[in-house]
């Protein structure tokens, strides 16, 4: 059955579709209930052969809320688990989507892997260039299907964009600028949460620190746990780099940033990077969490500087600009339904792919690719230096 035959509507009371082929039905486990883990969780959901048959959570209403939120579009009730592993051990399930903080992302997916599941893990896969080398391995390794939760690989828009790119139309492309503006400076710590937390389990491989509830709100902007709002946004950015130049890993990369200026936070909001890459271009990502508020549609914009003419690319259009008629484009191009569809296409991609096994759009050697350079953009902020990939060696230069 191909995929464009199968209905993705919600099917009445229940996530499955009657009468749907065994070989269709899927079993979906999640790992990492919070706001994003629940979310993709539903769009999981609107395919009507899919069952979500477990949770686990370690924060006590996040689990609760995902619990309630998946019963209302099947049957019967998941499954809760409160530890991992125990949910991997579960027969039942044939995928795990992991939706966890970054610092737990390498562990899971090898764990998931060993568990005979297959993956859909959100962005930045790994936290370090040795935990990306480990998985790009057991990829090689493994029979099992891993998708990284980077979108526009997916995207119509994206993807016509890289048929732009690939017919030349920009001529030479020797640089491209990309910048997402947003501010969080105005939020205060958290100080309480609303339930139970495992604040041991939570940590895991983390460094330990006592219970605070703004580590575990805003994990994000902590070194131990994630590479801060460049890595969280950067990975994105520099995956559609990748995927409109057709770019490998880089050379090299250089970042400069400002001091953190949100209380708490050790990782800094304003930071400026620059990628070099073997097919000759430069990749340059401006990011400032310190700037006024944008429509999520104009926060962020990729622009193609090519000899013969300029693409700028954001979530919702794309335009071309030929030289000496830069004032308006050649070509206008919009998204059928918008940037929130990327995800659908995303999970819709994976999807098929548990059924037909075919290699996903974006396979963790892809996923390792984006997070390698937002790794070494922090790795050049703390040495104060231009930092080398070594490919050979697969590890970073300093």
């Amino acid at each position: 059955m191909t995929w464009k035959r199968r209905s993705f509507l919600l099917a009445g009371g229940g996530a499955f579709l009657a009468g749907a082929a065994p070989s269709d039905q899927v079993s979906l486990g999640v790992i990492g209930s919070g706001g994003r883990g629940t979310f993709v969780m539903t769009v999981f959901q609107k395919d009507p052969a899919l069952r979500v048959n477990a949770i686990c959570d370690v924060y006590e209403p996040n689990l609760e809320r995902a619990l309630s939120t998946a019963r209302k579009a099947q049957q019967e009730a998941p499954k809760a688990y409160r530890n991992y592993k125990d949910l991997l051990a579960d027969k039942s399930i044939q995928a795990v989507l992991i939706a966890t903080p970054e610092h737990w992302h390498h562990r899971m997916v090898l764990d998931a892997i060993a568990a005979g599941k297959d993956v859909y893990v959100e962005k930045p896969l790994c936290q370090t260039p040795e935990e990306g080398v480990e998985l790009v391995e057991a990829e090689k390794r493994t029979k099992q299907i891993i998708q990284v939760g980077m979108q526009r690989r997916s995207y119509d828009l994206y993807i016509e964009g890289r048929k732009i790119v690939a017919a030349g139309t920009l001529g030479s492309v020797r640089m491209v600028r990309s910048w997402w503006l947003n501010n969080y400076l105005g939020s205060r710590p958290a100080t309480k949460l609303d339930g139970p937390l495992d604040w041991e389990q939570w940590q895991g491989p983390a460094k330990r620190h006592a219970m605070d509830p703004d580590r575990f709100r805003n994990w994000r902007f902590y070194s131990d746990y994630a590479g801060g709002i460049v890595a969280d946004q950067g990975a994105h950015v520099y995956d559609g780099m990748h995927m409109l130049m057709a770019a490998s890993y880089p050379l090299a990369v250089t970042a400069a940033a400002g001091k953190p200026h949100r209380e708490g936070f050790d990782l800094p909001e304003s930071v400026v990077v620059t990628a070099e890459y073997p097919e000759d271009f430069i990749g340059v990502f401006s990011i400032n969490y310190a700037a006024m508020r944008y429509k999520s549609r104009n926060d962020q914009l990729n622009q193609l500087d090519g000899d013969k003419a300029r693409m700028d690319i954001g979530r919702e259009e794309l335009k071309v600009y030929l030289q000496g008629a830069e004032d308006s484009p050649s070509i206008t191009r919009t998204s059928e339904k918008g940037f929130g569809y990327a995800t659908d296409l995303h999970v819709r991609n994976f999807l098929e792919c548990v059924r037909t096994r075919n290699r996903p759009t974006a396979p963790v050697v892809l996923g390792f690719q984006a997070a390698l350079v937002v790794q070494m953009a922090n790795l050049s902020l703390k040495n104060g230096r231009r930092v080398r990939w070594d490919s050979e060696k697969e590890k970073v230069e300093m």
